[in-house]
């Protein structure tokens, strides 16, 4: 069974004749005692350096020494037959391609191998004639509308749910309700921090109210609720009520101390959409990938030969830089090209286009919930990283379930323009201009 893209068979009495021939990139590997048993799977940003390490013959991975090393360090050169390996641009794109080849190498065990943990969501029981709000980790597609996430960790989506149910009189108990007006009730209601539908505190409609509102503050991370109280703000300033208008203001900065706990990451599970901008292992280009409603897959290269690209380092402060790449105008003397109305047109818009129906055409019809659960850990454990660290963009879907071009353009601009920076021999390749 293949696993990888590039495949080619190791002699451990000539090691150095293959090794040499290994590209100095990252990406992943997998070497082989035998076809028939299982590899050894790893991911490394230099395939040659690390192979080097493995099954050297030298010391220090010094290709011309001839000598054993005395290391600890582990030696594969005598068992490995046969080697495969895949190129990749990034650390997300190597993480995903490892994911695949673990999964048809090991089965189910290979999702252990990777530590893959399900992300936190926060769930809404709105099947439940009282709702409710609670943490959870099971993913399940059939509640898409009702899972909001990802975050970090349980433990940031317990915060996030408890800012937030501050802001409201939703029930925070985990009971089966057979509302009872015999009914005690519990401390939340005595302190006036739920409804208690209970003991019939409140009837079934307002209730219903109350968790509609909930739901809609946790699709929009609070911005409908802080539109709706900016404009009850306004109205009440002009009416000279200024002290009502005091306290909608000091509501509204609770809604936002509430809503910072949540990273633009977080949507309904219906919604979490978008597209991934990485490096590329191919000079020239980025990778896109797809993400649609939590499920990954790419990736599709993005070529940018002839897009100028915003140089970061010139000091440009205009905030409405754009790349631009358009077809020449053809000379009086040439004849213009036959069906064509407009010479002059916007050429990335056209390759974006192109890219993004690829990858719509490429993904699966269908995805199971298990695979939905490791591509969301996956992209949790990327989009989570340290913002020094983690290398590559993300755009969400705006409100019409589509991503702006024009912003994905710019995002492209920059992750190409950041590979470039980082790689001096691009720096001088006449396909990229630099727009100052």
């Amino acid at each position: 069974m293949v696993l990888l893209t590039h495949s080619v068979a190791f002699d451990s009495a000539e090691p150095l004749a293959r090794l040499r021939e290994l590209p100095d990139a990252p990406g992943i590997f997998a070497l082989y005692a035998d076809l028939a048993a299982e590899p050894y799977l790893g991911k490394t940003p230099n395939l040659r350096r690390r192979l080097m390490r493995f099954l050297r013959q030298g010391s220090g991975g010094n290709p011309d020494a001839n000598t054993a090393p005395a290391s600890k360090r582990l030696q594969l050169a005598h068992m490995v037959r046969h080697i495969e390996y895949t190129v990749t641009g990034s650390e997300f794109e190597s993480l995903l391609c490892l994911y695949d080849a673990s999964l048809k190498a090991f089965g189910d065990r290979g999702r252990r191998r990777l530590r893959l943990h399900p992300p936190a969501f926060l769930r809404m029981s709105v099947e439940n004639a009282y709702p409710r709000v609670y943490p959870t980790t099971k993913i399940s597609k059939s509640a898409a509308n009702a899972l909001f996430g990802p975050f970090p960790s349980r433990a940031a989506a317990e915060r996030y749910s408890e800012a937030m149910l501050d802001l409201f009189l939703l029930r925070r108990c985990t009971d089966d309700l057979n509302p009872d007006p015999a009914f005690p009730g519990c401390p939340y209601s005595e302190m006036k921090m739920c409804l208690a539908p209970c003991f019939k505190g409140c009837t079934d409609e307002r209730y219903q109210q109350e968790s509609d509102a909930v739901y809609d503050f946790l699709a929009t991370r609070g911005a409908g609720l802080l539109q709706k109280l900016e404009a009850e703000r306004n109205g009440a300033s002009e009416l000279l009520e200024f002290e009502h208008a005091a306290s909608l203001h000091q509501r509204m900065q609770k809604v936002e101390a509430a809503s910072q706990l949540a990273s633009e990451a977080v949507h309904p599970l219906s919604q979490l959409s978008g597209i991934l901008v990485q490096p590329a292992a191919e000079p020239g280009s980025v990778a896109l990938f797809r993400l649609h409603m939590g499920a990954l897959n790419g990736p599709v290269l993005f070529s940018t030969i002839g897009m100028r690209l915003a140089n970061e380092r010139s000091g440009s402060t205009s905030l409405f830089a754009h790349p631009v790449a358009v077809e020449p105008v053809p000379l009086e003397s040439e004849p213009a090209p036959t069906g064509r109305k407009q010479p002059m047109k916007d050429i990335l818009e056209q390759r974006l286009e192109d890219a993004l129906t690829q990858l719509k055409k490429s993904a699966p019809k269908s995805v199971p919930t298990q695979v939905l659960t490791d591509h969301l850990a996956l992209f949790t454990r990327w989009f989570y990283r340290p913002a020094a660290k983690r290398v590559g963009e993300v755009l969400f879907v705006g409100s019409d379930g589509e991503v702006a071009h024009k912003p994905l353009l710019r995002s492209i601009s920059r992750v190409a323009a950041r590979a470039a920076s980082e790689d001096p021999q691009q720096m001088d390749k006449p396909p990229i201009a630099w727009h100052a």
